[in-house]
């Protein structure tokens, strides 16, 4: 099952009447020739725009070479209404950009005043309550323009595939959990579809997949991933087996109308005992194929690990903000090695599932929580099946899509790094820093009535986040602020 968007890109130069649309076509092409250059695929329209007719041809042209993502080139000044109109009309993601003038020695013909015209242009995007994305400095060289366009490939591929999302959920949230219980209006208000299920319709479809003939082949794949090592229970593959099976297979029969799914399930506490394990190591798996499992009913944790899926393309996580890291392991571990206060690290951590690529060695363990709680401590029966170990250390972007309980969406974005220090601990885990994460814990996170899950993407992608979130209106967008630079409830004084 394919589950992130495939992105192609098409580029429609736009030119005012009474500039010469010559200078438009000539630095079309440029860019063309240079993205091509690097590596890069992008359909170009030979129709420029002047008028409202070009723009609808233009519009025409692009979609019948099947692009579902757009650039609209502003090669000179470019016309108000039809270059704004092109995202009207062709419905997916549009980025505006402009021409920078390439030479002092050709200011007569030569000259675009496309640094003028963008200002036109985004006037007239709002006039119309057009939505589009334009980068921070939307005016360049043809090689400038080619990173721009990098940077709108992983918006675009999101956008894509939240406009034709379906969350699949699996039970109420467990009881006292109210934090995953996020209002869901807003999620309709993105265009996301939603459809509940019940925990006894999960079971129903997993017991109908008892003797399923691709089970051996799914629990070979599963031993050849985990290795002798991590494949400590092999008498569970046969049943996790089963369960992946039942997932894929309800994703198919129930995504309808749409094609991308995730999935939010009530995973405790009644899930061990009726399956006969933890879902943990399942999860992890369909998550490193661009399929999130949130823990709990977390629908917006799910939105969110998908949202970092399609950005990376690339394997996410869903953690618990979890304990902070203790004064003795901070001084003999990271003090005087890496560039963070004590205040700056924490453990991010859930029972299990962080796909098995992310580990530094991960294995298929039981959940000590949940053992002492269902199983009063003793040998693990039902309680196994977590995917456990420490994270791989690297750099990472933790973050978030929520709604709260006014139904307004906020969001926060935080970049860092999972050091590589041993956690010392159990579950899927490891040791955090963020610069300046004492404040942010305290004046995003708590004063904003956060929930404890974040989605963890593994790189640096605050960029392409906030871009995202500025683009479908998220009006509350954080993030970790500096030294100096205060929050709007932070003591000056403290």
């Amino acid at each position: 099952m394919k589950n992130i968007p495939e992105v192609k890109l098409g580029i429609i130069a736009v030119s005012r009447d009474c500039f010469i649309v010559s200078l438009s076509e000539r630095r079309r092409k440029a860019i063309v020739d240079a993205y091509t250059a690097k590596g890069g695929s992008i359909y170009e329209c030979k129709i420029a725009v002047e008028n409202e007719k070009d723009m609808l041809k233009a519009v025409e042209d692009v979609k019948a070479a099947g692009c579902n993502a757009l650039f609209v080139y502003l090669g000179n000044f470019g016309p108000e209404t039809p270059e704004t109109l092109i995202a009207k009309q062709f419905g997916g993601p549009v980025m505006y950009a402009a021409a920078a003038e390439e030479t002092g020695k050709d200011l007569i013909n030569g000259r675009g005043d496309a640094y003028c015209g963008v200002l036109n242009c985004s006037y007239n995007l709002g006039l119309r309550k057009l939505k589009a994305v334009i980068p921070e400095y939307p005016v360049g060289t043809a090689e400038e323009i080619c990173g721009m366009i990098t940077d709108f490939l992983p918006v675009a591929r999101t956008l894509i595939g939240l406009s034709s999302l379906k969350v699949i959920t699996f039970g109420p949230r467990p009881q006292d959990f109210f934090a995953c219980n996020a209002p869901i209006k807003a999620l309709y208000d993105l265009g996301i579809e939603i459809q509940e299920n019940s925990e006894l319709d999960l079971l129903v479809a997993y017991k109908a997949h008892k003797g399923d003939s691709r089970i051996e082949e799914v629990a070979a794949d599963m031993a050849a991933e985990l290795g002798v090592q991590g494949n400590q229970y092999p008498d569970l593959l046969p049943r996790m087996a089963q369960f992946e099976l039942t997932l894929l297979d309800w994703a198919e029969a129930n995504k309808g109308a749409r094609d991308y799914v995730v999935f939010a399930d009530k995973c405790w506490p009644a899930f061990p005992k009726e399956f006969g394990f933890e879902p943990c190591y399942v999860n992890s798996r369909l998550a490193s194929r661009g399929i999130p499992v949130a823990c709990e009913v977390d629908i917006y944790g799910a939105v969110s690990e998908y949202i970092g899926a399609c950005i990376t393309g690339e394997p996410v996580t869903l953690l618990d903000i979890n304990n902070s890291v203790p004064a003795d392991l901070f001084k003999e571990d990271i003090e005087g090695k890496y560039p963070y206060t004590l205040r700056d690290t924490f453990m991010g951590f859930h029972c299990g599932n962080t796909p098995f690529c992310r580990l530094k060695a991960g294995a298929v363990k039981y959940q000590l929580i949940q053992n002492r709680l269902l199983e009063n401590g003793g040998d693990p029966d039902f309680t196994r099946g977590t995917l456990e170990g420490d994270i791989a250390a690297g750099g990472i972007t933790f973050f978030r899509l929520h709604s709260n309980a006014d139904t307004s969406l906020q969001a926060y974005i935080a970049q860092g790094e999972v050091l590589p220090v041993a956690t010392r601990s159990f579950g899927g885990i490891g040791i955090f820093a963020i610069p300046e994460m004492g404040r942010f814990y305290r004046h995003v996170l708590i004063s904003k009535r956060y929930p404890h899950h974040g989605a963890v993407a593994f790189g640096h992608v605050g960029k392409a986040l906030y871009t995202i979130f500025d683009y479908l209106g998220v009006p509350d967008i954080a993030f970790n602020q500096p030294k100096g630079m205060l929050y709007r409830d932070e003591n000056p004084f403290a």
